[in-house]
């Protein structure tokens, strides 16, 4: 593989709750990082390009959901989360599922970490998209949206108001409530509830991307009718 940017991404960094000091893929060869990130499956979870865990594995990628609720740090209101993790093979048909559910009309925020010298991204917003139209543009880039490790996406019906994102960690995260229809979803697709699952961003992980995915995705910010960014 060839990539354009490497992020490394290490939880602890601040604070540093559990005395790691440094990134673990700063003291492994070049030969070993190669050979990590051609790693592609851990026993039946087949991960995608976009990222790749610690190379300690201290958190290996599974198959499931777990639910946990996202606090506003500005108003301090609590919001109900579900937070999946999916195989390959089923994780986009799974997000193209998910977001049938949010109705007919919604916005979308594109993200982006292409130009960033960090895993910081910048946010562009669309709103009022009719879902047929969505989805269409959406299935002609499932490959940026899936394996490109600098590429989020998130649907979003601010009236009901529930929101699913898809993030560049490649990790479908639902807020809003009710929830149920969406669990029933992920349940239909043979992502099992575990409200002891660990996700790849709760440790050291790397981030990739390649030249043709920043043109994949310009490309698509451009079908998207997305013109600047908030």
């Amino acid at each position: 593989m060839a990539f354009l940017q490497r992020f490394f991404e290490n939880p602890y960094d601040e604070p540093n709750p559990l005395g790691h000091s440094s990134n673990s893929f700063q003291t492994i060869s070049q030969e070993q990082l190669e050979a990590h990130m051609k790693i592609n499956q851990y026993g039946s979870f087949e991960l995608t390009d976009a990222v790749r865990p610690a190379i300690d594995l201290k958190i290996k990628p599974v198959q499931g959901y777990r639910n946990d609720t996202y606090v506003d740090e500005s108003t301090q209101s609590k919001v109900p989360v579900v937070m999946a993790s999916a195989s390959r093979d089923t994780l986009f048909p799974l997000f193209m599922d998910l977001i049938q559910r949010l109705g007919p009309v919604v916005d979308v925020v594109l993200e982006t970490s292409h130009e960033q010298k960090s895993p910081e991204h910048v946010d562009m917003y669309r709103e009022h998209i009719d879902m047929p139209v969505l989805t269409s543009i959406l299935w002609q880039f499932e490959d940026l949206l899936t394996n490109d490790g600098c590429t989020g996406i998130a649907v979003l019906n601010p009236k009901t108001p529930q929101e699913i994102q898809f993030d560049e960690h490649k990790l479908l995260i639902v807020y809003g409530s009710p929830l149920e229809h969406f669990e029933h979803v992920l349940e239909c697709h043979k992502v099992p509830h575990n409200d002891d699952m660990q996700f790849i961003t709760e440790a050291e992980h790397i981030h990739s991307s390649t030249d043709n995915y920043a043109q994949q995705f310009e490309q698509l910010r451009a079908r998207l009718g997305l013109d600047g960014n908030h």
